[in-house]
């Protein structure tokens, strides 16, 4: 399997432990960026990454870089990609957009425009056209303008990272699981002495210690991710993956204390 490069998204001033996680899971070419890390890896990596990373938000696959000074060259950038290797026409999609360009104004309308560039591109080769699904689409694709330079991803996690799936219910505004496994890395803990939360709420930060001390992956227990819709699919590597880090889990000797 072939190294591709990935993003990881972050907070702001978790850039610093998301390069140390990466590094210690075995990515190459890790490079920090502003509440982003890019790096390489093969599609198990990929698997790996959004099982493992406690500090990250989302996974974005670059595919595609091109400029975009209006919306006729956005639409001709995004209609240079062959989307018929990400979709087929039965399927469904849905285009996230960030924007830091004079160029354009509005997020809503270079997803627009760029949903028409990929839907006439389908009707034009195969005479169907795939369909917008903001729920639960087959493909999430990501669209980054930084001024003139338009980048094209897909989204591999799929709903934000910090949704564990561990909770069955959540009180009043919990913490952000990413957040509170970022604020313990922080502060060193390894899980090589006992820790007390005396204002623990809903136990977030609890949950999150008990992770890190037992070495769990962060995401084991998300009920899906955004790649085991995509046509690329390996059930059999995932498993893998996943029961090579559950060989990594290690007892806990200490306790875990909060109350509130």
């Amino acid at each position: 399997m072939e190294n591709f490069k990935m993003v990881a998204k972050t907070f702001f001033g978790f850039e610093e432990i998301l390069v140390k996680e990466l590094q210690q899971l075995g990515a190459q070419e890790v490079e920090m960026g502003t509440r982003a890390v890019s790096f390489k890896g093969d599609k198990g990596f990929m698997y790996k990454a959004n099982l493992s990373l406690r500090t990250a938000l989302k996974i974005l696959k670059p595919i595609y870089q091109f400029r975009a000074f209006n919306d006729q060259s956005l639409y001709k950038g995004i209609q240079g990609i062959d989307w018929s290797k990400y979709l087929n026409a039965s399927q469904t999609f849905v285009i996230d957009t960030t924007i830091h360009s004079d160029n354009f104004k509005h997020s809503q309308f270079v997803s627009q425009k760029a949903k028409d560039a990929i839907v006439d591109q389908f009707r034009e080769k195969f005479g169907q056209r795939p369909s917008i699904d903001k729920d639960f689409p087959d493909l999430r694709i990501n669209i980054h303008i930084d001024r003139d330079q338009c980048t094209v991803s897909l989204d591999t996690s799929g709903a934000s990272l910090h949704h564990r799936g561990y909770r069955s219910a959540t009180n009043i505004a919990p913490i952000n699981e990413v957040l509170a496994a970022g604020m313990l890395l922080l502060s060193g803990w390894d899980g090589s002495s006992d820790f007390l939360d005396p204002m623990c709420g809903s136990g977030t930060i609890l949950a999150e210690a008990a992770m890190i001390a037992c070495n769990i992956p962060a995401n084991i227990n998300r009920k899906e991710f955004a790649f085991e819709k995509w046509n690329d699919w390996d059930n059999d590597l995932f498993d893998q993956i996943i029961d090579s880090l559950m060989k990594r889990t290690k007892e806990f000797h200490y306790k875990i204390i909060g109350y509130d």
